[in-house]
């Protein structure tokens, strides 16, 4: 199973892309975990997401990243300032797990 998150936006605007195969990993029950804890249903429905404030740039606060997470038939967009707690983490545990 892939996670692939994705983030573009920023001062530069590129696009980056991580991709973790979970039952590649080590702590694989861990991935699972994480991953069942996440608040999917709220945000699975991409018309949803779309309308959030991830889909532009919040006034006064310009070049912000937007934040793209898939596992399988899941999907959310989240805007920088979204990004906590269980999201977070997950982002910051992909990022780590995909070599530079």
């Amino acid at each position: 199973m892939d996670v692939i998150v994705s983030r573009s936006g920023g001062f530069a605007g590129l696009r980056r892309v991580w991709r973790v195969d979970v039952e590649e990993q080590p702590d694989e029950r861990a991935w699972r975990e994480l991953l069942g804890s996440l608040p999917w249903e709220a945000d699975d429905e991409p018309q949803a997401s779309a309308g959030r404030s991830a889909s532009a740039a919040a006034p006064g606060r310009p070049d912000r990243f937007v934040y793209e997470i898939q596992v399988q038939t899941h999907h959310v967009r989240l805007g920088e300032t979204e990004l906590d707690g269980a999201w977070r983490e997950l982002v910051d545990r992909v990022r780590k797990a995909q070599p530079s």
